[in-house]
């Protein structure tokens, strides 16, 4: 390892982009750096699959004329920096973005238009509280959090207050439907092959709070 960040000591965004290279990713919230873990196996694969359906939905409306005219949205997965404030430079596992103009430098400078972090047992604590508040200061219009070990995705999209309510309770036999991608309604179970155990059902309020 190159250099050593200390945990008790706050970064600004431009010190981060001036770290030298030593193999692994952080994120800056708040000024406090987080080393990230390298996703598992089932994480990928619930990255790559809704990666794949947004992109052939996007390319299928787009070759039927349902663009609007509008530069087509862009559909990225980490690492790519999202830089939300001087402080604060984020990784989600997917992004969707509207609007070329934030892109700077091959960076995302602004809001994304959706935000998708897919949870794990190191990070679901941190998704939910600090990055909820984050994205929702932030203006991202839709935050998806996806749990591939319970099965089921809590969606959350900004209200005219520009504020997250409860977030809507996705089980796998529910459609997923977004703001980025008018007519994608498929199940989460047609998304990632994930059956609905009743006993699931039981578990996952227990389970988020």
């Amino acid at each position: 390892m190159g250099f050593a960040l200390r945990k008790d000591e706050r970064y600004t965004v431009e010190e981060y982009l001036a770290w030298p290279e030593d193999g692994l990713r952080y994120e800056l919230i708040d000024g406090i750096p987080y080393e990230m873990n390298a996703p598992g196996y089932d994480h990928q694969k619930v990255v790559a699959a809704l990666h794949y359906e947004l992109e052939f939905h996007r390319r299928e409306r787009l070759k039927s004329g349902g663009g609007g005219g509008e530069p087509p949205c862009e559909i990225l997965f980490s690492p790519i920096d999202v830089i939300l404030s001087d402080i604060t430079v984020v990784q989600p596992d997917l992004i969707v973005v509207c609007d070329p103009t934030i892109v700077v430098n091959g960076r995302v400078r602004g809001a994304p238009d959706l935000v998708v972090e897919v949870l794990s047992p190191s990070t679901a604590a941190r998704d939910r509280k600090q990055k909820r508040r984050l994205y929702e200061t932030a203006g991202v219009p839709q935050y998806l959090l996806i749990d591939p070990v319970y099965r089921y995705a809590e969606l959350y999209s900004l209200g005219a207050d520009g504020r997250y309510p409860e977030s809507e309770t996705l089980l796998a036999d529910n459609p997923l439907t977004l703001q980025v991608a008018p007519g994608f309604n498929l199940t989460l179970s047609h998304l990632f092959g994930w059956p609905l155990p009743l006993e699931i059902r039981h578990e996952i309020v227990s389970y988020r709070y």
